[in-house]
């Protein structure tokens, strides 16, 4: 027997490079000989051991998780019921199929996680599992200080928004018939291992997530790219600037946006540091490349839209399919190009004829979202749907006021505005470059710029 338990071990070792395994037995090995682990058998380690390993790295709850995930595996297939530790073939296995293992041996972990018992689990044990991990993830990235720079919110109960990044994932989950999960009234129904399979395999922040919580949480010493899941935030201004967005918020969007984009955040503009002035908006956001526009309505609800490229001041729509509207809060969503029409950007300024601001999706004073020129003032039209997106009312009222809005730009800065030298007085006056674009005439100082050294 012991033999068969070696075999099956080294099949699923066989899933990690011998660096990769490697690492893994150095784990293993550390856990077995904590001094709270098994004294029956020194070739396996104790809840107590798990937890003075990972300290508080990770919430109670999710060490409970992962240790009844790894002591329910059973290699031979006829174990009566949990084991009293785990092995070093429990945890390698376990390992394997969280690390790198398909959608269906992840699946098989999750369910180990949630139930000590085979077969479907309640649809409301998914939810907690997914609010769980949600937590882990916001508590492992700031308590091992890989924010980037983003602040955590203060306060006191959950981060912010787990439940609702949480209620946006567990929303994946199909019922049996490709009925989506309408409310509280279908938390009972039961999800089987397939319902699980394909949830997994159709919402890819729930491996993301797991990895990050294994990786961070035990302190592997394996590669692990948090920059393309959590982008460095860019903040020019020497004091204090505390977002509309959390970390969650952020790395929802994030996710969202073409990969080469994602490493970097850079704030162009903030109401709050810029003032409450459209003509000061345009004059930060133009030609600065992709970015993520964001208003804070009077009502607390968070919406706005990724900009695939550029803006400009111009009577013209602009943009791409790859332009997206999106909602933080209440709930978190992110609507997507339907090819209808190709209103996906709209900036203008200075026009009597044609409407002043800044829009996307929908048609004139109809938008999807608009800011209007009267800063401050703004709507998002949707009967029933915006035609461009697709999107509902993003704002609590269909015509809204708001205070709070921020656009960052993201992944690197233009070429054109890495060179900060020989800057001419339009560059430090923003609305004076705005009034002689919207009038039509050209920058002649543009070529009378003095090149700048190393060019």
């Amino acid at each position: 027997m012991g033999n068969v338990r070696s075999q099956l071990g080294q099949k699923f070792c066989s899933q990690f490079l011998p660096e990769e395994q490697a690492e893994i037995d150095r784990l293993f090995d550390a856990l077995s000989s904590e001094k709270h682990s098994s004294d029956t058998s020194p070739r396996s380690f104790s809840l107590k051991a798990l937890k003075s390993h990972i300290g508080e790295a990770l919430p109670l709850e999710m060490v409970t998780r992962l240790y009844d995930g790894m002591r329910r595996v059973d290699l031979m297939g006829k174990a009566k019921g949990p084991s009293e530790s785990i092995s070093r073939e429990q945890f390698t296995m376990s390992m394997s199929h969280l690390l790198k293992g398909n959608s269906e041996e992840k699946s098989l972990m999750i369910l180990k996680m949630i139930s000590a018992t085979e077969g479907p689990v309640k649809a409301r044990e998914i939810q907690k599992f997914t609010e769980d991990l949600v937590g882990s993830v916001v508590h492992v990235l700031s308590y091992r200080q890989e924010l980037r720079g983003w602040t955590p919110k203060t306060g006191l109960g959950p981060p912010p928004r787990v439940q609702v990044l949480a209620a946006q994932l567990f929303s994946e989950m199909d019922l049996r018939g490709g009925e989506k999960l309408p409310g509280p009234q279908q938390l009972d129904c039961e999800c089987d291992l397939a319902m699980v399979e394909a949830w997994v395999f159709r919402v890819p922040h729930v491996a993301t997530f797991l990895s990050v919580v294994i990786h961070r949480g035990f302190l592997l010493r394996l590669p692990l790219d948090l920059a393309t899941l959590v982008p460095e935030r860019h903040v020019d201004q020497e004091r204090v600037f505390e977002s509309v967005l959390d970390i969650l918020s952020v790395i929802y969007i994030n996710s969202h946006l073409p990969r080469e984009q994602r490493h970097r955040w850079r704030l162009l503009f903030s109401s709050k540091l810029h003032g409450h002035s459209f003509t000061q908006l345009c004059g930060h956001i133009t030609q600065q490349g992709p970015c993520i526009v964001l208003v804070e309505d009077h009502d607390g609800h968070v919406f706005g839209g990724f900009a695939s490229c550029s803006w400009e001041v111009k009577p013209q729509f602009q943009g791409d399919d790859t332009c997206f509207l999106f909602s933080i809060s209440p709930h978190m969503a992110v609507y997507t190009s339907t090819g209808y029409n190709d209103h996906y950007m709209y900036l203008n300024h200075r026009q009597q004829t044609i409407p002043n601001g800044l829009g996307m999706g929908g048609q004139h004073n109809y938008f999807g979202l608009w800011i209007d020129v009267d800063f401050g003032k703004g709507h998002s039209k949707a009967k029933p749907k915006c035609t461009t997106y697709s999107s509902p009312q993003l704002s609590a009222q269909e015509n809204f006021r708001f205070e709070k809005m921020e656009v960052w730009g993201v992944g690197d800065a233009p070429v054109l505005q890495q060179a900060k030298s020989s800057r001419s007085v339009l560059d430090k006056n923003p609305e004076a470059r705005i009034l002689l674009e919207a009038s039509g005439r050209s920058r002649h100082s543009e070529g009378l710029r003095d090149v700048p050294d190393g060019e």
